[in-house]
């Protein structure tokens, strides 16, 4: 009999990857892996879409300055690795150095400490052609080698939708619940649908939903125009029983200051009622 599977029951070499490993009857191996012996963090929040293109990033990276300018100490676990954006926005580059006890990350210029596979590649532009368990290890790695030093929170950025990453999250990190980021358009009910149903299956809370796009507001009179259709994500978070954490405009103040590489200095003014 193989080593795997042994007396009906699963291993984690068995059972890694699957969706059902975090409610299977039959599973009692536990499968979140060591935080770095260096570090600790007190929560994890994890960000996640059924869509790409919602702008996901940027409502991490809005959360995180939002716990610092808190006071709290905090970091982002850039999980998107085929396609990561946290470093540009805070204007961090360069390599992350790296000691016997682990990787340092990178230390923004408000305090946020940052690890993205960027900053362990010779150029940024180079393309991540990686296959899901590589991509997935990388991940592991982020939590497990990292020298995170002590945390309050932890932003974990995730790739769009229901894959090996978002997988590999929920089955390797403490997550303590999920943000979900959506956007007015015809098809957000299913979307958010498929990232709340991943959640609830690997037993992960929702804490609420934000929408981005929401709206642009006109220079001259002032009127909300709603490029992307009218809202319905109040209607969708009350049929899933979870609240809208906030509506974001399309801001040209905020795109700027990302364009300009200098979020350390955002105030997210569209989630300031937030509560994590």
């Amino acid at each position: 009999m193989a080593e795997e599977y042994k007396n009906g029951e699963c291993t984690k070499e068995s059972c890694e990857g699957c969706a059902s490993a975090g409610n299977c009857p039959s599973q009692k191996t536990d499968f979140q892996e060591p935080l770095n012996a260096y570090s600790s963090v007190k929560k994890v929040i994890g960000v996640i879409s059924g869509k790409g293109g919602v702008g996901k990033s940027l409502v991490t990276a809005s959360l995180a300055r939002m716990m610092r300018e808190k006071g709290y100490q905090v970091g982002i676990l850039d999980a998107d690795v085929t396609g990561p954006s946290i470093p540009k926005m805070y204007g961090v580059h360069g390599t992350a150095q790296a000691s016997e006890q682990g990787i340092f990350p990178a230390i923004a210029k408000d305090g946020t400490r940052i690890m993205s596979v960027n900053l362990l590649l010779e150029e940024e532009d180079t393309p991540v052609i990686w296959r899901g368990p590589i991509i997935a290890g990388v991940v592991k790695q982020f939590w497990t080698d990292v020298i995170w030093d002590d945390l309050d929170y932890m932003f974990v950025d995730m790739p769009p939708g229901t894959g090996d990453v978002p997988l590999t999250v929920f089955q390797s990190l403490p997550v303590d619940g999920v943000v979900i980021v959506t956007s007015p358009q015809d098809l957000v009910q299913m979307i958010v649908r498929k990232a709340y149903n991943m959640a609830k299956q690997m037993n992960i809370p929702v804490l609420g939903i934000v929408e981005n796009y929401s709206y642009v507001k006109c220079p001259n009179c002032g009127k909300e125009l709603k490029v992307f259709g009218e809202s319905h994500i109040e209607e969708i978070a009350a049929g899933l029983d979870v609240p809208v954490l906030g509506k974001i405009p399309i801001d040209a103040e905020i795109a700027k200051v990302v364009e300009e590489e200098r979020f350390y200095e955002v105030t997210n003014p569209y989630l300031e009622e937030m509560e994590l």
